[in-house]
């Protein structure tokens, strides 16, 4: 039997094949697409714009550090992630680097917040508003991100279909949008363009994978 202090560090050399899966910028914009369900190598190089090797060498790096499995579906090979609180590992890292890093918090504030005046909307909030009819929420991910999961009620209305989409949507209500996750810019391409209409329109603070990892309820799309 190892000694304590054995035993610990190679318990950290198994957490830090973790943390060394994570490290690269490529693999946490696969660790997002998946988020919203189950994709096969070549969905996941078109949403990351990589080459398929590219792509299936990362997979092969995160499935080595446990965060992603997959499975044969005919000739394509299907990836998903291997946990549901993957999700809130990315939120943690995220969290800490907005307050610990000033680049991230620059980069954040340039971007995000400089371009929406509005407080984004806490799930705690937004459930009270749909509750009381007061809000519209609308998923502007692709059609096949939004089949395979997304918020109960929600509307799909990808980014591309928003100009055909005015008119169908109410002006007595606020319209909340939400997409793949906080540093997903569709959510806010889709309110800066209704606002622009005049509609009244926020962003949701998170996106669907958040939504998703806290055990909040879940619809899908047959």
């Amino acid at each position: 039997m190892d000694s304590p202090l054995n035993t610990k560090r190679r318990l950290y050399e198994q957490l830090a094949r973790v943390a060394k899966a994570l490290a690269q910028p490529g693999r946490l914009e696969l660790i997002e697409a998946l988020g919203q369900g189950p994709r096969s190598v070549d969905a996941l190089a078109q949403a990351s714009g990589m080459s398929v090797a590219n792509t299936s060498h990362h997979l092969q790096t995160l499935r080595d550090g446990g965060l992603v499995v997959s499975r044969r579906e005919g000739l394509q090979v299907i990836y998903s992630l291997s946990d549901p609180d993957i999700p809130k590992l990315m939120s943690c890292m995220r969290n800490v680097a907005e307050r610990q890093i000033a680049e991230v918090e620059r980069i954040v504030r340039e971007n995000f917040s400089s371009r929406d005046g509005l407080t984004p909307v806490k799930r705690e909030e937004l459930l009270k508003l749909v509750k009381k009819g007061e809000a519209m929420v609308i998923d502007v991910r692709p059609p096949e991100e939004f089949a395979a999961g997304h918020i109960p009620g929600a509307v799909n209305v990808p980014l591309d279909t928003l100009p055909k989409r005015l008119k169908t949507l109410p002006r007595e209500q606020e319209i909340i949008a939400y997409c793949r996750g906080p540093y997903c810019m569709i959510a806010l391409d889709a309110v800066e363009a209704l606002r622009k209409k005049g509609f009244r329109a926020r962003r949701l603070e998170e996106g669907f994978p958040e939504w998703k990892a806290d055990r909040l309820p879940v619809e899908e799309s047959k």
